[in-house]
């Protein structure tokens, strides 16, 4: 009989320590977030560009709600006019005449809900990706496959870069930057590892030219977003801003960042 009662009562208390807990959070103005990454694939044309522009919403909303209607061009400093239009209200702009020209400064103008948003940046070149080296004996365990995708910086110059590895196995691609302070001249390489990454798996490895300013951008992002950054409520050391400014409204900043690369994509198959 005491034994019956002593489990009733275990049953009971962790039964009632189950309680729903409302969040609440803060409900702010949306901010125009801006995807401008025109990327310069090597050997194409490059003509074919996409810029995506979206609100920011709640932090439990399901879905991303599009700008649409905006007002997108993008100047070059030759003095040419690209216009990107609107794919059935979709938030996503594109254009099929774009000209990319390495080293050369474009800027980014959006008008949208009666406020002009702009961002100046440089189209950058990128080294070749030369080879690839597997590893199947890597990560903690001694059995995950581990990627060295590998490229040798150039001498006597400052070069950024911004590597993205895609496969079927994450959601979402992983993505690293890379500057040459110490290894200036030398064969490096950016590394991936997949716990579940399997012989005969295809990866996607693309290794974008950046300028400083994106490599400081990315590099605090991704700080925030990874494992150090804490769990989903945590505050965020800083707000992240990109180079994209409000000149109407100077207060009410857009998020994101525009970005010029050169590209080169090389597709691995795991051995």
């Amino acid at each position: 009989m005491k034994k019956l009662i002593y489990i009733s009562f275990i049953l009971a208390l962790f039964t009632n320590c189950e309680d729903v807990i409302d969040v609440d959070l803060n409900n702010v103005e949306p901010k125009l977030v801006i995807e401008a990454s025109i990327n310069y694939f090597k050997n194409t044309t490059g003509n074919e560009q996409t810029i995506k522009l979206t609100l920011s919403a709640p932090f439990f909303d399901n879905t991303i709600p599009p700008a649409t209607s905006a007002i997108v061009q993008v100047f070059d400093s030759f003095g040419n006019t690209f216009n990107f239009t609107e794919i059935d209200s979709t938030g996503i702009y594109s254009n099929n005449t774009f000209i990319p020209n390495i080293g050369t400064d474009y800027t980014l103008v959006i008008s949208y809900d009666n406020e002009i948003y702009t961002a100046t940046e440089t189209l950058t070149s990128v080294v070749p990706i030369e080879s690839v080296e597997q590893n199947n004996e890597g990560g903690f365990s001694g059995e995950d496959i581990e990627l060295k995708a590998y490229y040798t910086d150039p001498e006597g110059i400052s070069n950024y870069y911004f590597f993205e590895f895609i496969s079927d196995i994450p959601v979402v691609p992983t993505l690293s930057v890379y500057d040459d302070t110490f290894t200036d001249g030398n064969e490096i390489f950016g590394f991936y590892t997949e716990e579940d990454l399997e012989a005969g798996d295809i990866v996607t490895i693309r290794n974008y030219g950046v300028s400083s300013q994106f490599y400081d951008y990315m590099f605090i992002l991704l700080q925030q977003s990874g494992d150090s950054g804490g769990g989903p409520f945590e505050t965020q050391p800083a707000t992240v801003r990109g180079n994209c400014i409000n000149t109407t409204y100077p207060d009410n900043f857009p998020y994101g960042y525009f970005r010029l690369s050169e590209v080169d994509e090389l597709i691995y198959t795991v051995q």
